[in-house]
């Protein structure tokens, strides 16, 4: 992996991570906000409390006054429990912004350590060498034996034979050269399926990827250098 490669991956990541926390502070903070603004007035009671007291200063008997001061410690209480109330959404909303920036931290380096670990498989398996033995339908990678079926064998060995040459041939030149018809009478589905069951046969993604690449309005392609190739 490259130098460049390592750092655009660090400003990448660290990009991610400063738009997502940001984000999710400001998603927590209007949150808050509204929840708290969405609680009623504590002093509102003790103000309608107050105000029954100016309004009814004629109350003699004890019951009446026992009333009123049982209404003044209502709204006593109602004040600590909505104090009560914001401490705990307080308490859970950071809970909360901590949980999900974590999440989002851990997200981002998930995502930036698997592109970092396919950069470094990328890297390190570099095709040297590309055996084709037709008689035992197997091929020789880098030291590695493949056993495939002879469908995929020969789909291989007209890839590299076309390598050879530096040609780049299509779903439909694959199918003419395999089945000896003429290209034109060809269906470009018919040498696309070839290529897909080869991918197949080979099993590991990453390999097929490195192996075989399309190339865009072109076709297909062998992406071995022509010293590294043999065929039998």
């Amino acid at each position: 992996m490259s130098v460049e490669s390592v750092l655009d991956t660090q400003k990448s990541t660290s990009r991610a991570l400063t738009i997502g926390v940001a984000a999710i502070v400001l998603i927590v903070a209007v949150a808050a906000a509204s929840l708290l603004l969405s609680l009623p007035d504590a002093n509102a009671f003790n103000a309608r409390v107050e105000q029954l007291f100016i309004e009814n200063d004629n109350l003699q008997s004890a019951a009446e006054i026992q009333l009123l001061e049982i209404l003044a410690q209502s709204g006593s209480a109602f004040d600590g429990v909505l104090s009560s109330y914001r401490v705990i959404i307080a308490v859970l909303l950071i809970f909360a912004t901590a949980l999900l920036v974590a999440t989002v931290v851990f997200l981002v380096l998930v995502v930036s350590l698997n592109r970092r670990m396919r950069a470094i498989a990328r890297q390190g398996m570099e095709i040297v060498s590309l055996s084709i033995n037709r008689e035992q339908n197997s091929v020789l990678l880098n030291d590695f034996e493949l056993k495939l079926t002879p469908a995929a064998i020969e789909t291989l060995a007209v890839l590299a034979e076309a390598r050879f040459d530096d040609d780049v041939l299509t779903g439909a030149e694959i199918e003419a050269v395999i089945s000896g018809r003429n290209a034109a009478d060809c269906d470009e589905a018919a040498g696309a399926t070839r290529i897909k069951r080869l991918r197949d046969t080979l099993g590991t993604q990453l390999v097929s990827e490195l192996l075989i690449r399309n190339v865009a309005r072109k076709g297909y392609v062998l992406a071995v250098d022509k010293a590294a190739l043999r065929i039998a």
